[in-house]
């Protein structure tokens, strides 16, 4: 019920370069503004990612955003009990003094108002910049602006919101070089799938696909969900994956006839064709570049 009484609120006060967990947008609007960026002669960037950003978020900045914009004690009283509430790990309940609880349904609105502050301070110093959650990225003209961004954004997080750059995933890079946001490697000459993604798509069918099984109906809508989701996802009229799904198309399919004999040889390729998949309702990757399902 708080999620919903603030959303309306605090809509029109977001930047419009903040996409995470807000209505109408998503992270495919993210990397379109990105490549908009781009186009306009933004070739550098600084690729960015606070620290531990939910765990660490303080509770003062967080009420302090509230409080700007709310008045009502009852409501800002309910938010600060929501922060301390704590929790149980291992069966000990542990107090929260920072941070706020990741999956809670109002975690993602109030992450927000924190990085609000963020948002406006590189608005109001004229740096472009295109922000999911705590990610996000900085696009300036020239290295030297890159630099300068990176400078500013670690004293404005630390002095102003007592946050942190991860040192691991921040660093000023070039499209031409390329760099990783919101699952997509993306360069100047292309915006594939990142190899992560791939691996942890793998991961579920393996899970799926355990050559012991037997194959059936249920395995392959299963299997189905799984590419669905994927394929939905970065199979976008900008993204370059079509040789790479078809490559998984390849291997999807080989994960299946080792199910259905058991066994891993060439040979069952013939003995189990395209078009017996296509008869048991296997989707293809692929083909969501055409007809998107």
């Amino acid at each position: 019920m708080l999620r919903l009484l603030l959303t309306p609120i605090f809509e029109p006060l977001f930047h419009n370069n903040s996409y995470g967990f807000r209505p109408e947008r998503n992270c495919h609007q993210a990397v379109e503004r990105v490549l908009e960026l781009w186009h306009r002669g933004y070739r550098h960037v600084l690729d960015a990612d606070v620290q531990g950003f939910f765990d660490n978020i303080p509770h003062a900045v967080i009420m302090e955003g509230l409080s700007a914009v709310i008045a009502d004690g009852n409501i800002l009283g309910l938010i600060e009990k929501f922060l301390r509430a704590g929790v149980m790990e291992n069966g000990v309940f542990k107090p929260t003094t920072i941070g706020t609880p990741q999956g809670g349904v109002i975690s993602p609105l109030l992450a927000n108002i924190a990085l609000n502050f963020l948002d406006w301070h590189l608005a109001q110093h004229g740096v472009s910049f295109v922000r999911y959650a705590d990610d996000f990225v900085v696009l300036c003209r020239s290295q030297r602006r890159a630099k300068e961004a990176l400078i500013q954004v670690e004293r404005y997080l630390n002095e102003r919101l007592s946050l942190k750059l991860s040192p691991e995933k921040t660093h000023v890079t070039t499209f031409k070089e390329g760099f990783s946001f919101l699952g997509f490697d993306i360069c100047s000459r292309s915006v594939k799938i990142r190899g992560k993604s791939v691996e942890k798509f793998k991961s579920k069918i393996r899970e799926l696909t355990q050559r012991s099984w037997n194959l059936d109906a249920q395995i392959i809508l299963e299997v189905n969900d799984v590419l669905r989701g994927t394929a939905n996802y970065f199979a976008m009229p900008w993204t370059h994956n079509r040789c790479t799904f078809r490559t998984l198309d390849m291997w999807i399919r080989m994960r299946l006839r080792c199910m259905k004999f058991n066994r891993k040889w060439k040979t069952d390729n013939k003995r189990f064709r395209l078009k017996h998949f296509r008869r048991m309702g296997l989707l293809s990757m692929a083909g969501f570049y055409e007809v998107p399902v």
